[in-house]
């Protein structure tokens, strides 16, 4: 599993536009067909251990959670945070407090 950084600190300002204290963080570009939703997992909810069944990619837009692999080892994940699992490669996550994330599956992910 990849941690990658979806916070303001890592995104670019937006200079065009007449735009003002504006940022944006490109997540991905895909030239296949991609699934994108949301999950909610309420205070005390798991998404049980599975197999990413292709690339996946989880990015807490809200709350705060934890994440783990194979090996069971829990990682701490906050807002604007994410977490890449390639396919095949078994999961799990779940939170205390609840999170929502945002999901995107595809083929091929081309993170920038």
């Amino acid at each position: 599993m990849k941690r990658i950084q979806f916070t303001q600190e890592v995104a670019n300002e937006i200079i065009h536009y007449n735009s003002v204290d504006a940022f944006y963080r490109k997540i991905m570009k895909t030239e296949e067909p991609t699934s994108i939703g949301l999950i909610y997992i309420e205070p005390g909810g798991v998404v049980g251990m599975h197999e990413a069944p292709i690339p996946q990619l989880f990015i807490v837009v809200q709350g705060e959670g934890w994440v783990c692999g194979e090996d069971g080892e829990k990682m701490v994940i906050k807002t604007g945070e994410g977490v890449l699992w390639q396919q095949g490669q078994a999961h799990e996550s779940g939170s205390m407090t609840g999170l929502t994330a945002l999901v995107i599956q595809s083929e091929h992910l081309h993170l920038t």
